[in-house]
Order: structure tokens, then C-alpha cells, then sequence
């Protein structure tokens, strides 16, 4: 029977279908996958792994009555398909679309929200409790990465479910790789595991896990045989399965970084579409991961630490440069910022390159172990701001508010290329205080880039056009579209460039020669930047009516980095907008 995919809409269709039929299915299925992705991008790797585990777990269990958390849900793709997304999967990730991620609010079948990582196995013993505590008899399955699973919260996870009976399957996806290849002594303990070698007492039959495997993840004969022996033991069940990441797809095999997103490519030949030669800037990561390593050549104590982005970071080129002084620590952003931590305490300067939304994950680190003890640690928090299609796990639009109330801690964004280099070379050549260089996704708008280093002055704002009346105070690269937004207004621009400590000097000046102030952020508008202008003006009694924009206090779907900034008022056109409207009533009054 050929199509069995067009007569599969919700896995109870799946489970009329004969076992022998499934391999067919999984052939389909892949294709599926990698023509939507050819052409609309998204995370492909991943889920082209995971196709026999998803369709044999949907065929042996019941779900959604039995519960399935797939972790990070970068592999979810084939689980969307299955459970009644089919028809609308060419708009994942689009705007107005569906989320790239598992998302509770789109299906029954997405038990759980996720997007961060190492979080499945916690909420899954979650609600096996829960099912105790009620009398509910249900399975609960979480389906974890060999990188995933050496977080600390995943170890906490583990520890916690050991000494339960709770009716608990955890199964590990081992294919060496996150994004960048697993590192770590895990990551040797599991191969050695799949190559025999291990010596050592299995470690999560240790922490009192029925464990079985490992087993090969392509197998779905074997998957369904071992999943349904699993279902009849009681308490926590541990399956190690080993699994190919890019299966049936060559390139994606054989270059399985470059193919976890890999943008537009040929579907038929697996070739990426590459774009023209025409020069343009860099991304900002990039700009960092030269910038590093020009700086490293003359400072020996640089150090450049990164929680398991080498790649997104660009710390990839220092790691290949100096491989001594630069550290993927892996899924574990608490230890990289402790750890860079305990580097500063020895003279050494650590620049800690952390994703905006995943310093979230170690904010306690941040306030206790870096900025209590006012210890000069860098962090680069790359994927600042709105980051497009991979939606409201992944936008970095906090960082400004929850960064903004710590002591001790400076606060900067660069509004280009230039200035983000002029910072690092600045702060690497001494400071006695913690500091957070926030940058956006994606290219600036900067060619010549690569201009002598300049000091920055800390805690200093430059003026950039000087009018009347009207003052826009921007932070960081929304410097760009009031730039946009104003070239035949006489108003006057600002970019402050320190959220934290605010330029008063300047602002006493700008609030005694405007009648009206705007300020704009791409961070929430609760407790930013905006906030501090705010609070400045209430301190010294300034009068003057104060327009704050920024992001909503809402959290913002996915979409184009532009439909994005045009949903929240951020792109120069509705900017533009907003000074017509603010110097109309000026006119008028």
C-alpha cells in the first residue's frame, strides 16, 4: 500500500496499520519532513533521527492519555505530523503559524511546553506523581538527547525519580550530538556504553532505573517489541536508544551541525541553496568570534567559556585557535557562569557567551556567584531582543529587565558592528566590575567593520543627531530604525548605550532642552530601560510627557524578526509613525 502518511491524521490511524507496515510509513514520513523543511526552514536534523522512535511510540502507546514529553522539541517534527498538524505543517514557524516547538496551548498531543532544554524528565515524573496521587493509570514518557541529559536539572530529575515507584519511562535519544557534538565525561561514559567497553556499574541502574539497551533506534521491529515489554514493568524505566541524526538524508549525515536548521536546500538532492556573493556585514556571533580571538592573540588571560553553542556563539573559531583557553562546558549554563566565576577570582578575564533566553537558566549564579562578590566576568549574551522563528522559548527580551536590578552589574548594548567590538577591546583591558553586552540574531548593517579599536567610556551615551523638542533615547541596534524612521525629522537621537549605569549627565541635558521623550528598547517594556528613564525623571521632578516603547508585557509568538518588530510598534515605519503623532501634539499645543 503506497501514501500510508495522506491516510494518517492522529495516531489511532497509525494503530489500524499492520507492524510489517510501519518501515513504509517511516520512509514517507522522512520525505514529509525534508520537502516542508527544504523549503520553509526549521530544525531538520533532529527530527529525521527520531522518525521510528516517534512513530512506535504513538503506535504502542496511548496517547495523549498516556503522556509524551519530548525534550527541547527540536525532534518534534515527526510527532506534529502524527497528531493532526499535517495539513497546516508547511506554516511551522511561520507567522501566524504553528510553534516549532511542542506547545500546549496548539494540541492535546503537546502535553508539555518546551523550547529550553533538560526540562522533560522533571515534568514527567511531574505528572507520573500526579496520575499516582489521583489514581489515574497512565504511562509517562519523556524522550531525552545524549546532550540534554547531562544538564543538571535532568541529573536532579533522575536523582528525585530513582527513589519513586513512579510509573515513569525515560529514553534516552543517543546520537553524540546537540547542536555542536555532546561534550563531556558522560558523553564517553555512553559510548563506551554502545561500544562495550564500559567498565564501570551502569550509572542509571545506580540511580535505582530499569535499564535496558542500548537498541537501535532505526529498528522498529525492535522498538515496538521492547516498548511493549517496557509498558508491563512497574516504577522507572530507563531506554537507551541509539539513533542517527540526519538519517536518510546523506548530507545531513555527514554534516550534522551545518543540517540541525539548515536553512532553504534542494529536497531531491539535499544541496544547501546558497545565496550571492554580494558582500554583506556579519552576523553579530561572528563579529564576536573574530573580535575574541584578535583580542586573545595580545591578552593572554582571555578566556572565552560557552554552554554548549560553539557554533551559534562562534566561540568555534578561538576553540580552534586556542583550544586551551576556550571551553564548551556543554548544556549547563549555571556551571559556565560559576565557573567563569571562579576564572575571574585567579586574574583570569572570562568571556562568558550565553544565549540571551538561556542566562535565565542560571540567574542565580549570576546574582550570587558574579555579581555579589563584584567579581569582572563578560557576558556576551548573543540572540538578544527578538530572534524570529523560533518564538517565545528563544526571544531574549528579558535579559534587560532581569539583569537591570542586580547590583554592581553594567549593562551595555552595542548599536552596530563597531561598537561591539569597541566594548569588548575596552572591557578586556581591565575592569573591576561584572558586565553584560547584549546583541541581537543576525546580520548588522555595518561593511567596514573591522575598524581600529576605540575605548569606551563607561557609562557613557553619545548623541547622534541633534533637532528640537523631541528626544528619541534608543539602546542597542533599534538604533538603526530610529535612524530609519527619522532621516527629514528635525528631533534629536540619542543612543544611550548603558542601560545600567545610566548617563545622567546626558540625560539632565536631554530632559532640560525636550519637551518630549521617547525611548526605545527591544526588551520588555516592564522593568527596561524605559523604566529607568522613568525613574530618573521622577527622582529629579522632570515634567515632561515620556513615551516608552518596547515589548509588550506579553509573550511574543513567532515570526520574522520585521513581522515581529511591526507587531510590537518596533520597525521604523511605525516609529516614524509615533514622532508624527508626538510632534503633531507638540505643534498643536
Amino acid at each position: 500500500m503506497k501514501n500510508l502518511l495522506n491516510h494518517i491524521n492522529l495516531p489511532e490511524d497509525l494503530r489500524q496499520l499492520k507492524a510489517e507496515d510501519l518501515p513504509q510509513l517511516a520512509k514517507e514520513l522522512r520525505k514529509f519532513i525534508i520537502n516542508i523543511v527544504a523549503t520553509k526552514e526549521g530544525h531538520l536534523g533532529a527530527s529525521l533521527g527520531v522518525v521510528e522512535l516517534t512513530i512506535a511510540l504513538h503506535y504502542v502507546f496511548n496517547t495523549p492519555d498516556d503522556l509524551l514529553i519530548w525534550d527541547v522539541g527540536h525532534q518534534a517534527y515527526g510527532h506534529k505530523i502524527l497528531t493532526g498538524r499535517k495539513e497546516i505543517f508547511d506554516t511551522n514557524r511561520q507567522f501566524n503559524g504553528i510553534s516549532g516547538f511542542p506547545k500546549r496551548s496548539e494540541s492535546v498531543y503537546d502535553i508539555f511546553g518546551v523550547g529550553h532544554s533538560s526540562t522533560s524528565i522533571s515534568a514527567a515524573l511531574g505528572m507520573a506523581i500526579a496520575s499516582q496521587l489521583q489514581g489515574n493509570n497512565k504511562h509517562h514518557i519523556a524522550v531525552i538527547g545524549d546532550a540534554s541529559i547531562a544538564s543538571g536539572m535532568a541529573f536532579e530529575g533522575l536523582n528525585h525519580a530513582g527513589v519513586t515507584d513512579a510509573n515513569l519511562l525515560v529514553i534516552l535519544n543517543d546520537n553524540a550530538i546537540g547542536i555542536d557534538p555532546s561534550v563531556g565525561a558522560l558523553k564517553q561514559y555512553l559510548t563506551n556504553v554502545k561500544k562495550g567497553t564500559e567498565k564501570q556499574d551502569n550509572i542509571f541502574e545506580a540511580l535505582n532505573f530499569n535499564y535496558s539497551g542500548p537498541i537501535d533506534g532505526h529498528d522498529l521491529p525492535l522498538l515496538i517489541t521492547e516498548l511493549r515489554r517496557l509498558k508491563t514493568i512497574k516504577g522507572p524505566k530507563f531506554l537507551h536508544v541509539i539513533t542517527t541524526k540526519g538519517k536518510g538524508l546523506k548530507q545531513a549525515e555527514e554534516d550534522q551541525v551545518k543540517y540541525h536548521a539548515p536553512g532553504k536546500f534542494d529536497a531531491s538532492t539535499g544541496e544547501l541553496i546558497t545565496k550571492s556573493n554580494i558582500s554583506e556585514p556579519p552576523k553579530y556571533q561572528d563579529v564576536f568570534g573574530k573580535t575574541i580571538i584578535e583580542l586573545a592573540k595580545e591578552n593572554e588571560k582571555i578566556i572565552g567559556i560557552t554552554p554548549a553553542m560553539p557554533t551559534g556563539s562562534s566561540l568555534k573559531y578561538m576553540m580552534e585557535k586556542f583550544p586551551n583557553r576556550a571551553f564548551d562546558v556543554g548544556i549547563a549554563e549555571q556551571h559556565a557562569v560559576t565557573l567563569a566565576a571562579g576564572m575571574a577570582t585567579q586574574g583570569l578575564i572570562p568571556f562568558c557567551n550565553i544565549y540571551s533566553t538561556f542566562l535565565q537558566r542560571a540567574y542565580d549564579q549570576v546574582i550570587h556567584d558574579v555579581a555579589l562578590q563584584n567579581l569582572p566576568v563578560i557576558f556576551c549574551l548573543d540572540r538578544a531582543g527578538l530572534v524570529g522563528e523560533d518564538g517565545a522559548t528563544h526571544h531574549g527580551v528579558f535579559d534587560l529587565a532581569y539583569l537591570n536590578c542586580v547590583p554592581n552589574l553594567v549593562i551595555f548594548a552595542p548599536r552596530d558592528a563597531v561598537t561591539l567590538r569597541n566594548i569588548m577591546y575596552t572591557v578586556q583591558l581591565g575592569i573591576d566590575f561584572p558586565i553584560a553586552i547584549r546583541y541581537p540574531r543576525g546580520k548588522g548593517h555595518i561593511l567596514d567593520w573591522r575598524q581600529p579599536f576605540e575605548n569606551i567610556e563607561i557609562g557613557k551615551g553619545e548623541c547622534l543627531k541633534q533637532g528640537k523638542d523631541l528626544a528619541i533615547l534608543s539602546i542597542g541596534t533599534m538604533a538603526k530604525n530610529v535612524e530609519d524612521a527619522i532621516t527629514d525629522f528635525k528631533v534629536s537621537h540619542y543612543d544611550m548605550q548603558f542601560v545600567k549605569p545610566l548617563d545622567e549627565t546626558l540625560l539632565h541635558q536631554i530632559f532640560k532642552s525636550h519637551k518630549t521623550i521617547v525611548t526605545i528598547e527591544d526588551g520588555t517594556i516592564v522593568g527596561g530601560f524605559g523604566s529607568s528613564v522613568l525613574a530618573f525623571a521622577n527622582s529629579y521632578g522632570y515634567k515632561q510627557h515620556i513615551e516608552v516603547l518596547g515589548i509588550a508585557d506579553e509573550f511574543v509568538e513567532h515570526g520574522s524578526i520585521l513581522q515581529l518588530q511591526k507587531l510590537q510598534n518596533l520597525d521604523s515605519t511605525s516609529i516614524r509613525k509615533k514622532v508624527e503623532q508626538l510632534l503633531s501634539v507638540l505643534n498643536n499645543s
